[in-house]
């Protein structure tokens, strides 16, 4: 089976529960506002930055599985183990990222004045 294939597999898998983890706070057949407590443009940032952290912290979870899979498949090539590391690198630079979006976006906020 072709590489593309088995990533194919593998996303829509995962995407498959996505469903389950983001309709989990509404009522059965609605949609929810995800905009809703938002009274200024502070506050939406903030939620923004939830969400976007969450997604990074979440691929760089799967990036870090990924770069395992890479090391263990790498059989000693020291170019294949380069780049899993770096690959590790990212991945978790990537995360602590994700995991300090909300803290910048209040940061960010504090200096530039807002509430």
């Amino acid at each position: 089976m072709k590489k593309i294939v088995v990533h194919i597999i593998a996303f829509v898998f995962l995407f498959c529960f996505s469903g389950f983890v983001f309709g989990a706070t509404c009522p059965a057949g609605q949609i929810c506002n995800p905009l809703t407590g938002v009274g200024n443009f502070g506050e939406l940032l903030t939620k923004i930055a939830d969400g976007v952290g969450t997604l990074i912290a979440t691929l760089g979870t799967i990036m870090i599985i990924v770069a395992g899979i890479l090391y263990l498949t790498s059989a000693g090539s020291p170019d294949k183990m380069t780049k899993a590391k770096t690959a590790l690198i990212y991945a978790i630079a990537g995360i602590a990222i994700g995991l300090a979006a909300k803290a910048i976006v209040a940061t960010l906020s504090k200096v530039l004045g807002g509430s």
